[in-house]
């Protein structure tokens, strides 16, 4: 078992204070702010809720790993769109285009929470959206920006060789351009129905739910030879939860509670790179 700790401006002074909660006897620097702690003591676990809590307050991610994980043991990197891979929601800022984003914005939080089904909540919001010209879409792609860390993560699981999948209850319109401009090998999200330039406020095809979600990456694992446990899977809402199960490493990113409690990996401050100084 070893505890990985890790802040946006932690020292080895706040890791060496925190790592004393499960008396590590080692502290390895893994990154300029992120530190292994090993050795730790026969009852670690049962000293893991104050750690959290200490941890929580110091601003610092904290990860327990029983053993060692290296990032050569996945073939796939499953992830969310909205709010995991990119810093915004994107069906929230096309509804304000049409200055419904706090009415929207309310779904969306609540379906993230796990309080509403997702495929409910996704027809209600677009329904909102109806009469909305495609025009819109472009404006809120100039809004579209990666979250902290993507693109440094990115490069280090496509120079391992990992194969990368967004797969998004969000929308294709801007799931295939993220796709085309980051070279991800797959892309899977929600069609807008258009007709005369306009939103029709209804989805084509399969909505892209929770256990879409699970489908799609076990229907690439099957194509690509391999398990599910040797993927990678990142997102923060509830509608991840069911692709995150069938993973070998699920990680939360600025997560809602119900997907942090769930996930092996939660990275509350730091960016999505810091999944790479919890893997060897």
């Amino acid at each position: 078992m070893n505890v990985i700790l890790q802040g946006v401006q932690m020292e080895r002074a706040t890791a060496e204070r925190l790592a004393a909660l499960v008396q590590a006897s080692h502290i390895e620097a893994v990154g300029e702010h992120a530190f292994r702690c090993t050795g730790l003591a026969a009852d670690a676990l049962q000293h893991k809720q104050e750690l959290e809590a200490q941890c929580l307050a110091a601003q610092v991610d904290c990860t327990f790993m029983a053993g060692e994980r290296r990032l050569s043991d996945f073939r796939l990197l499953a992830m969310d769109m909205d709010s995991t891979l990119i810093t915004i929601e994107c069906i929230d800022e096309i509804a304000d285009m049409q200055g419904l984003k706090p009415q929207v914005s309310a779904i969306t939080e609540a379906a993230m929470r796990g309080e509403i089904e997702f495929s409910e909540s996704l027809q209600r919001r677009v329904g909102l959206l109806a009469g909305l010209d495609v025009s819109a879409l472009d404006r809120v792609l100039e809004r579209v920006k990666l979250s902290p860390g993507a693109a440094t993560m990115l490069a280090a699981v496509q120079a391992a060789g990992l194969k990368t999948l967004l797969v998004s209850g969000g929308f294709t319109f801007f799931a295939e351009r993220l796709q085309a401009d980051l070279g991800l090998d797959y892309a899977h999200a929600n069609q807008l129905e258009m007709i005369d330039g306009k939103l029709t406020g209804k989805v084509l095809g399969v909505i892209v739910d929770a256990q879409e979600k699970r489908r799609k990456v076990e229907a690439v694992c099957a194509e690509l030879g391999i398990a599910t446990s040797q993927t990678i899977v990142m997102g923060d809402g509830a509608n991840d939860l069911e692709m995150m199960r069938i993973a070998g490493l699920s990680v939360a990113f600025r997560a809602k509670p119900v997907v942090r409690a769930q996930a092996n990996v939660a990275l509350n401050f730091v960016g999505l790179d810091g999944v790479l100084n919890v893997l060897r």
